[in-house]
């Protein structure tokens, strides 16, 4: 029986409503999202093809861009929208939309850099470290230190020095650590061993009588190299000779404050030539002797003792005896070409031949000191108040709270070394005839 007109004008009109409800649930952004689960396009790049699509035709000056191999900035962010937008819905009946392009339209962020500009001009300076391979654990304590609390901004080279070869596992990750170029340098055994002018049975009764004595390093063979090392051979390292100024690092040491300024160029442009931040007395049965060769060395070479010098501050008799006072040059910031200097060279080789390195115990903390305390100018030689360092057992933390809140310091000003009674830093602000940080009394 043929059906009337009638009756198919209703049969299309509910399957014309059937298709449009249809359509309208499938539209809605829940159903989207679990169409993109399944199709594997995200919700922000499928509504990107929608508006796409709805576009007017480009131009044919108007052409699209090829689009890149990998996957682009905006596709990414996408990504993370996506995440957005489905907490979002599990917490709101909003729609996802409008967060979904707040993202996907926002510009991205600069890139991120704290350093210094392009144009930027360095000192010539490096860091140098003295290790062994067996040391890089700790060692790699006191480089995140160092570059996160300085060398990030700067980027300067840092120079590791080895009586032995550098293993590969060192390399890699110092080289993965340091922010600028790092050298790896072997020292030549006549830098490291006993000089052939040097008795080794009277030097080892020396590290026997000592190690009764339990005097520290006392009996250590290998500490006596390091020390005449740093007191007359580091500077002179190939890898060391295209440099002006170094920063000594050891390993297991903390800064514990931001440096907010180039400390190279202000050495530079200061024209300091030595630099430090802890003082103390050295242990006198260490040094029976060392003020005796110095005195015999000045008597030689009276020509090399500077005027306005730190003698006072070596000395509480005129020079007659040594107080024993010395920077303690675990951390020391200087001048190369001061150590390279005729006075400074004449004075090591003069040391070296008397033979205390062996004979006693004599460190490059005296050496050093008693050499920049006499060879330099008062006014050349600089307290770092405002670097926090700490080495075993001792901390330099900033005198005054502000520069500790300025420079986000993490140590306690309780523990600052710099004004206890067996620290020489309050005397030699009084040498320097320098007025003492406002709080230094809070902290003796």
């Amino acid at each position: 029986m043929p059906r009337s007109p009638a009756f198919r004008v209703l049969r299309l009109t509910i399957i014309l409503f059937a298709l449009g409800f249809l359509v309208y649930k499938l539209a809605s952004p829940k159903n989207i999202d679990a169409i993109s689960q399944v199709t594997g396009y995200s919700n922000g790049r499928f509504r990107e093809s929608v508006v796409a699509d709805s576009k007017p035709a480009q131009t044919k000056d108007e052409q699209p861009k090829e689009a890149p191999a990998t996957r682009p900035q905006e596709e990414l962010k996408e990504d993370k929208a996506e995440v957005k937008t489905k907490e979002s819905n599990s917490e709101s009946k909003e729609p996802a939309s409008a967060v979904v392009v707040e993202e996907a339209t926002s510009p991205a962020p600069p890139p991120f850099n704290d350093g210094v500009g392009p144009t930027y001009v360095h000192a010539n300076a490096t860091f140098v470290t003295l290790a062994r391979n067996e040391d890089i654990w700790n060692l790699v304590k006191s480089i995140r230190n160092v570059e996160d609390r300085f060398n990030h901004k700067y980027h300067y080279d840092w120079v590791f020095l080895n009586d032995a070869e550098f293993d590969d596992d060192f390399k890699e990750i110092t080289t993965a650590l340091v922010s600028g170029t790092t050298k790896y340098g072997k020292i030549p055994k006549e830098h490291w061993g006993f000089p052939e002018w040097i008795d080794k049975e009277r030097a080892a009764k020396t590290r026997q009588e000592m190690a009764e004595k339990k005097i520290i390093y006392g009996d250590s063979v290998s500490y006596r190299h390091m020390c005449r090392f740093e007191s007359g051979f580091f500077y002179r390292h190939p890898l060391m000779m295209e440099y002006k100024y170094y920063w000594r690092v050891e390993p297991d040491i903390t800064l514990h404050c931001d440096i907010d300024y180039d400390v190279f160029k202000f050495m530079e442009e200061k024209q300091y030539d030595y630099g430090f931040t802890l003082s103390l007395y050295e242990y006198g049965d260490t040094i029976t002797t060392l003020w005796d060769s110095v005195r015999k060395f000045l008597k030689a070479h009276p020509e090399h003792a500077v005027k306005d010098n730190l003698m006072e501050w070596l000395s509480d008799d005129e020079g007659y005896s040594y107080n024993r006072c010395h920077f303690w040059s675990n951390f020391e910031i200087g001048n190369l070409d001061f150590w390279r200097g005729k006075a400074y060279s004449e004075f090591f080789d003069f040391l070296d031949q008397e033979g205390g390195f062996f004979y006693e115990r004599w460190g490059d903390a005296p050496v050093h000191s008693i050499g920049a305390g006499l060879f330099l100018p008062k006014s050349k030689v600089h307290y770092f108040d405002d670097i926090g360092y700490w080495h075993v057992p001792f901390t330099n933390c900033p005198t005054n709270r502000e520069d500790r809140l300025r420079l986000k310091c993490s140590c306690n000003p309780r523990d600052n070394f710099s004004w206890k009674g067996y620290s020489c830093t309050s005397k030699y602000y009084n040498v320097m005839g320098m007025e003492k940080p406002s709080e230094w009394r809070t902290q003796s």
